[in-house]
């Protein structure tokens, strides 16, 4: 029995300290979607593979909390995705601008392919081309006797 009430008491402890860190909701679901929406296309810093959306960290708390607070205050969202790449760059965006600075993000990947595949090609085309080297009759007769010679001794070549 006591194990029982230990394991309740923990549980509830448990959860009450995760009900700290839970961020708020906002009132209206409307506004709450959105807030959702736009947290979808912003990058947690610390985890920089998650969303803010789907992220624990506290600085995506805090994010989302200022999106919730920005969208309150009458905002859209160009002009939040605006004041978030204003002040954590365009890192902050899941699709960064096309722009001179972000064009290595975009054409990067694309880029590392071609020159990949490039250099695939051209070591298989340069292996296809090597021969077997050509044997003259004394380089021959040495291998055979070599080979035989092997032979004679037990071993497998």
């Amino acid at each position: 029995m006591r194990r029982l009430l230990l394991a309740c008491g923990l549980s509830l402890f448990a959860l009450a300290a995760h009900a700290d860190t839970a961020a708020p909701v906002a009132a209206d679901p409307v506004l709450e979607a959105r807030v959702m929406a736009l947290s979808h296309k912003l990058r947690c810093l610390v985890c920089q593979n998650q969303s803010i959306a789907e992220s624990d960290a506290d600085l995506a708390q805090d994010l989302r909390a200022q999106v919730r607070e920005q969208m309150t205050a009458g905002k859209n969202e160009d002009e939040i995705a605006d004041y978030m790449v204003a002040r954590y760059g365009d890192f902050v965006l899941y699709e960064p601008p096309m722009r001179g600075s972000t064009l290595l993000l975009w054409l990067g990947p694309m880029v590392l392919a071609v020159v990949g595949i490039g250099v695939l090609m051209v070591r298989l085309a340069r292996r296809n081309k090597e021969s077997a080297p050509v044997l003259d009759d004394a380089q021959r007769a040495k291998a055979r006797a070599l080979l035989e010679k092997d032979d004679k001794n037990g071993t497998q070549a």
